[in-house]
């Protein structure tokens, strides 16, 4: 009786070609779960909104009572306190209190935020510990509220991230599902704290998907549309920063944007190196890194003596430099004050984002670079460099681009705005291996990469790498014989692992393997088996016409190493074969595109 490739017996009926089926091959492999993925990331969307809300009034809560000794959850900043020199000891006791909860809590409180994310996107199949989206919140509170030189985006990124993760994490999905959640919740945190929905969902993408598939992109648009709807009656409209509108820019000024990003990047570049020297110093302490917060926190004190404005979130002064009111030696002294605390305090192993600080180192040598810009525009400048800064620093230029915008609603610098951040990714790309994010992991023994391509087994078909030249042998030969030409080297016989078999019309019979041949040979009837008696006739086949990915799938679902490629009109004929080599060989067809140079 023979034996079709679904192992079912053939009939005189089923001889027949089969119809050729439609075609299933689509520009996406997202299905309807996109759907219940929406569904929940709206659920989503509103926890992180609410998360951000309470975030920001425990800031203000600490802030108020930290500096001002009362109790207000109105906002407030450091620089207005009247504790004199006082005012060292404060950032000091909220580290102490921020190494105590990182040692009996969760150390992954520590630092700012996102690299944390990162880790458990890609190394923890997506799950956050309840704990670390208590703890992480309350942490960078605490240490925003004291004083620390840092933002509120790295750690609502990270709480964010971990209530979605704990959400999914209640019901029945796979690790790339709760990776879609995670990062809606962190685009939707960030879009509560900063009215940046376009931003946030770029932000996902460039940093925390690793891919672009409509499957992940649609929820996590959706979490952060509805965290921008629930922001208005919890935190007001934006934009947060809003400034006159400029005019269009000129070619001219297009140019010293190019020239602005430049100098920023190079500037990002010192940042990160300055970040981990600190970190690097900090770790040949003889003292448990517990403490470490706490000595940087000496430094803190000392430098919002020397310059107020370096405490805090600096929202304030953000707003300043954008409306060009901050100038000459006042720029200076900000930005290298500001610069050397942050590095300091992030070096220490303290809770806190990078955002904030970023847009003000970047703001404040981008004004000061306007004296040398005819026209003399510092919040222009300060703009732009708040953007090249961003985008060079964490690598993530569409991001930071469109992150200006919508913190200033000012549309006409868009270009400039995307030559400044190109260019600050370009310097910093070729100067430094790992951003300020990455850097982190690579300390853990993790490097990511983090470049989107397709995989050449997408763009590849079966019948691009198949094996054509395909030899058979009859279903009814003996397995001796067969075992005896493969001992003489039959060089048809032995290239592949596999060897097709046919019945006496020709037709697919099945496949053995040279694992099939040693298992069965040591039987004691091995001498009148044959190979139909030893081989597998229940065939899994690809065919011609299906992406190599499809193939290389089932390959792994099956756990077999290779596949008979079949007629779809008559699955019984095979037309060649699928091994290990010819799929490795589309990866090697990509390199040749990658690195062979050529004159054509």
């Amino acid at each position: 009786m023979n034996v079709n490739t679904t192992g079912l017996p053939l009939t005189e009926t089923n001889h027949r070609p089969a119809a050729l089926p439609k075609d299933r091959l689509a520009d996406f492999s997202t299905d309807r779960r996109v759907l219940l993925l929406s569904a929940m990331a709206i659920v989503v969307g509103i926890i992180s909104s609410f998360v951000a809300y309470v975030l920001l009034w425990l800031i203000a809560v600490i802030t108020n009572l930290a500096f001002y000794q009362r109790f207000s959850s109105l906002p407030a900043v450091p620089q207005g306190h009247h504790l004199g020199y006082w005012v060292v000891i404060v950032p000091g006791i909220g580290a102490l209190i921020i190494g105590l909860m990182a040692r009996f809590g969760s150390e992954k409180i520590r630092g700012h935020g996102i690299p944390e994310a990162l880790e458990a996107i890609l190394l923890g199949r997506s799950k956050i510990q309840p704990k670390v989206a208590i703890l992480k919140p309350i942490s960078a509170a605490i240490s925003i509220g004291t004083g620390g030189p840092f933002g509120a985006e790295g750690p609502i990124i990270m709480t964010g991230g971990a209530f979605g993760s704990i959400f999914a994490q209640r019901f029945h999905l796979s690790a790339a599902e709760r990776k879609t959640l995670l990062v809606a919740g962190a685009a939707a945190g960030m879009t509560a704290v900063f009215s940046t929905p376009v931003a946030a969902v770029l932000l996902a993408v460039e940093l925390l998907l690793f891919e672009w598939k409509p499957r992940s992109f649609i929820p996590v648009a959706v979490a952060a549309i509805v965290a921008s709807v629930l922001r208005i009656p919890l935190l007001g409209a934006g934009p947060i920063f809003p400034v006159t509108s400029h005019p269009v820019l000129s070619g001219e000024q297009l140019l010293f944007a190019a020239g602005v990003g430049l100098v920023v990047g190079l500037g990002s570049g010192l940042l990160t190196t300055a970040v981990y020297a600190c970190e690097d110093l900090f770790k040949k302490l003889p003292l448990h890194w517990m403490w470490w917060p706490a000595i940087g926190a000496v430094f803190i004190g000392v430098g919002g003596i020397i310059e107020p404005r370096v405490l805090g979130v600096g929202y304030d002064t953000i707003h300043a430099l954008l409306q060009g009111e901050m100038i000459g030696a006042a720029i200076a002294g900000l930005m290298i004050a500001k610069a050397l605390v942050w590095a300091i305090a992030l070096g220490s192993g303290t809770s806190g984002g990078v955002l904030a600080p970023l847009l003000i180192m970047g703001g404040a040598l981008g004004a000061f670079l306007a004296q040398w810009i005819p026209g003399h525009d510092a919040g222009l400048w300060a703009t732009i460099g708040m953007a090249a800064m961003m985008g060079g620093t964490m690598r993530a230029p569409l991001t930071a681009m469109i992150f200006a915008v919508e913190l200033t609603y000012d549309f006409h610098l868009l270009p400039a705005l995307l030559i400044g951040s190109v260019t600050a990714l370009g310097v910093t790309v070729l100067l430094m291996r790992r951003s300020i994010l990455t850097e982190k992991l690579a300390r853990r023994g993790q490097h990511i990469t983090c470049e989107y391509s397709i995989d050449p087994f997408e763009l590849a078909r079966v019948q691009d790498v198949m094996d054509k030249d395909i030899p058979t042998i009859p279903a009814t030969m003996k397995l001796a014989e067969l075992s005896d030409r493969l001992a003489r080297g039959d060089a048809a016989l032995t290239r592949r692992q596999g060897i097709l078999f046919v019945d006496d019309q020709h037709q697919l019979k099945g496949i053995i393997t040279r694992g099939d041949i040693i298992r069965t040979l040591g039987k004691s009837e091995a001498e009148t088996l044959t190979v139909a008696d030893a081989g597998s006739t229940d065939l899994i086949v690809t065919y011609p016409d299906e992406p190599l990915h499809a193939a290389l799938t089932k390959m792994l679902r099956e756990d077999v190493g290779r596949l008979p490629v079949v007629d779809r009109h008559n699955p019984t004929r095979a037309i060649g074969y699928l091994g290990r080599a010819a799929i490795l060989s589309a990866r090697m067809k990509w390199h040749d595109e990658e690195h062979v140079r050529e004159k054509v």
